[in-house]
């Protein structure tokens, strides 16, 4: 939206200043220094504050440019989640799920994943999205629908 706001108020400076334009030059280098000058105006212009959604819009918080933070889950619906995630795991391929738990259980990079597996850095990072893939649907079958707080 910004670009093309940029845009056209360039378009518009053009078209009011045409008569001072110098024939014996480029036009293009001309729309250039306008659309220059109007960029550097824009970002010289004060910008409002930006405030998040999910803050509360009383107290003192009501300010703050922080996101609200999450409710505590239900510690038996921790536990449920849990074992439908463990399930979900023992049902993937084995290359799958050592990939997924090197990733997020030992927080490996992709090129480490590759290196222990013995794999190109690619296939890791195809064996992560596979299975994260199919952990989803899995959870999802399960009746694991992620929430749109």
């Amino acid at each position: 939206m910004l670009a093309e706001d940029l845009a056209q108020e360039t378009f518009v400076k053009a078209y009011r200043n045409l008569a001072a334009f110098d024939t014996t030059r480029r036009l293009s280098s001309w729309l250039f220094r306008i659309a220059h000058n109007t960029a550097i105006d824009a970002l010289r212009r004060p910008q409002p504050p930006v405030v998040s959604l999910d803050a509360p819009r009383d107290g003192p918080a009501a300010h703050s440019t922080e996101p609200a933070a999450p409710a505590a889950p239900d510690p038996v619906e921790r536990v449920a989640l849990g074992r439908a995630i463990e399930a979900a795991l023992s049902h993937l391929r084995p290359e799958h799920r050592a990939a997924i738990s090197l990733r997020y259980d030992q927080e490996r990079s992709f090129d480490e994943i590759g290196q222990i597996m013995g794999i190109p850095e690619g296939t890791a990072r195809s064996h992560v999205h596979r299975a994260r893939k199919e952990l989803s649907e899995a959870l999802r079958a399960a009746g694991w629908v992620p929430s749109r707080d």
